[in-house]
């Protein structure tokens, strides 16, 4: 299997995705977001990071960069993306899965760990977790606070398009546990076709012991096996 992982100014979580991506196997390349063509991969991963400043709003210029449109050509063959933080808030501002990424609810940048709940572990992203299972991931972002209509909101639990939730230890998904004021808790998303994942917190960056934890390591692993 062969990845990319689309490298915008302001972006700083590249390197740590392309190092994870090759202890996984997964064959990963770089590639710069003036680029016009996507080499024949996989997967393509949109890293976490501040493209553009953040300027205007997180996400909103880098969507617009040129190799977005092979994103979302390689998208619509069915092929894999996983969106990182910034990539999540690029995903959705390029229309690639529904929703926003506000200010954080108490207006300040977080940095920590957080408890996931998994909801669905039918797609390659999750195939290698269980079914509720409470994983340690952390985040580290400023506009994490995903918003959608309740008609969108619907429809994402009816079709099965959360992907994470943040909860307690219990896998509750409360208030208290809800690090940016989410709706619903929500901490990732897929679209329609389950090939397109969005989340904020970083999976890559508890992905070996010696970063203190490997509880997304396996999203990686089950990307491999598909």
């Amino acid at each position: 299997m062969k990845s990319a992982v689309i490298v915008f100014p302001g972006s700083n979580c590249d390197r740590d995705a392309k190092t994870v991506l090759a202890a996984t196997g997964l064959n990963p390349v770089m590639v710069w977001h003036q680029d016009s063509s996507l080499p024949k991969v996989d997967l393509v991963i949109v890293p976490g990071g501040f493209s553009y400043g953040d300027y205007l709003r997180s996400g909103a210029m880098a969507a617009h960069s040129p190799i977005m449109r092979e994103v979302k050509a390689h998208a619509a063959r069915g092929a894999y993306v996983l969106g990182i933080c910034n990539g999540f808030q690029i995903l959705t501002e390029a229309g690639m899965l529904p929703g926003i990424l506000l200010r954080n609810a108490k207006l300040k940048f977080i940095c920590k760990e957080v408890l996931l709940r998994v909801e669905n572990t039918t797609t390659a992203f999750t195939r290698r977790y269980k079914a509720g299972q409470v994983i340690n991931v952390p985040i580290a972002h400023h506009d994490g606070n995903y918003f959608a209509d309740s008609d969108t909101l619907k429809k994402l639990d009816d079709n099965a398009q959360v992907a994470f939730r943040y909860c307690d230890a219990d896998g509750a998904p409360t208030a208290a546990a809800n690090p940016n004021g989410s709706q619903n808790n929500i901490a990732g998303i897929f679209n329609e076709q389950k090939n397109v994942l969005g989340m904020m917190p970083h999976p890559e960056r508890h992905a070996e012991s010696l970063l203190g934890g490997t509880d997304g390591k396996a999203l990686f692993e089950g990307l491999l096996a598909a």
